[in-house]
């Protein structure tokens, strides 16, 4: 019996290596060949704007659950967050603009706050720290809306959701500029190579004298305001503060993102530009299927293989 056996120089790690780095981008490029050929007007302008505004609220979030995903943990809290933000924007907007924008990120920044000190202090399990907002976020932002749709009515915070500058809509401006904002933290900041040592291997960062417990709580509000500002840009782009749906599902879509970009889950590395890809991957297909007339439970389900995909390719990478 004959075993099968990869050509010479592409052994499984190297595959896997190879994938996990550059697979996302290929996926992406066939996608958009393929949409090219067998999709009418897909390639418009019209309809790849659409498709980039509609997927920048996941970028954003995706950005800071890479960071903390990074230092192998998890942020199950974030879609409680924009929730939370978005229901606090109403009622401060009398105030003005920036007050409330002020207000609703600074319920991001709590969220942070708690969620870092439990993990980094309490020592709880990021999942099990995380989960307690996953739950209470959400409904404490139904209490402050009282359970209702919210029509949100001033003109400078729904242009955040509608303008555009050169052309580009403004909400995918803030997308990329974030995210070229977050590589930079990564890649040239002190702060950044605290951030990939402790996922590395979280106890040697400590023997080391690196202020583990400060990056922990750092990145984990920084993870929350991402959320929150995710939420005030959804809320502008709908027009409505909608606290029951508003946010619902973020987090598999941000942890789906940053898995498929090639960021490991058990931590040590952080690919920035792969998970801003990852999020367009799952944006197009996505679109890809519906529009070929496919069930959204069946688009569900390949992400889901996707996925599966994606941390297995991560699996034998660490294995090598």
């Amino acid at each position: 019996m004959t075993s099968f056996a990869l050509p010479r120089g592409l052994d499984r790690p190297r595959l896997a290596d190879a994938l996990q780095r550059y697979g996302v981008y290929a996926a992406v490029l066939a996608l958009l060949v393929f949409n090219g050929i067998f999709t009418d007007h897909f390639l418009t302008a019209d309809n790849l704007r659409t498709q980039l505004v509609q997927v920048s609220p996941v970028v954003i979030v995706a950005l800071g659950m890479a960071l903390v995903i990074g230092t192998e943990g998890v942020d199950l809290s974030v879609g409680s967050t924009m929730a939370l933000s978005g229901a606090l924007l109403p009622l401060y907007l009398g105030y003005g603009l920036l007050p409330s924008l002020l207000v609703a990120l600074l319920a991001g920044v709590v969220v942070g706050l708690v969620n870092g000190s439990l993990v980094s202090l309490v020592g709880l399990q990021p999942i099990v720290a995380t989960l307690a907002l996953f739950v209470g976020g959400r409904g404490l932002a139904l209490v402050i809306a009282d359970g209702q749709l919210k029509q949100i009515e001033n003109t400078d915070l729904l242009s955040l959701g509608t303008d555009s500058v050169l052309g580009i809509p403004v909400v995918v401006l803030i997308a990329g500029v974030l995210a070229a904002m977050v590589a930079g933290l990564v890649q040239r900041t002190t702060f950044g190579r605290q951030l990939v040592a402790v996922g590395g291997n979280r106890r040697a960062a400590a023997l080391a004298g690196l202020p583990v417990r400060r990056v922990l709580i750092g990145v984990y509000v920084i993870c929350g305001v991402l959320a929150s500002l995710a939420g005030v840009l959804a809320t502008a782009r709908l027009t409505a503060s909608d606290p029951s749906s508003l946010g619902n599902l973020m987090e598999l879509s941000a942890i789906t993102a940053v898995v498929v970009g090639g960021t490991p889950l058990t931590g040590g590395s952080v690919r920035v530009l792969g998970t801003v890809f990852g999020a367009l991957l799952m944006q197009l297909l996505h679109a890809t299927l519906v529009t070929h007339d496919l069930h959204d439970s069946t688009a569900q389900m390949v992400q889901a293989g996707i996925i599966l995909v994606a941390v297995y390719v991560a699996r034998e990478r660490r294995a090598r």
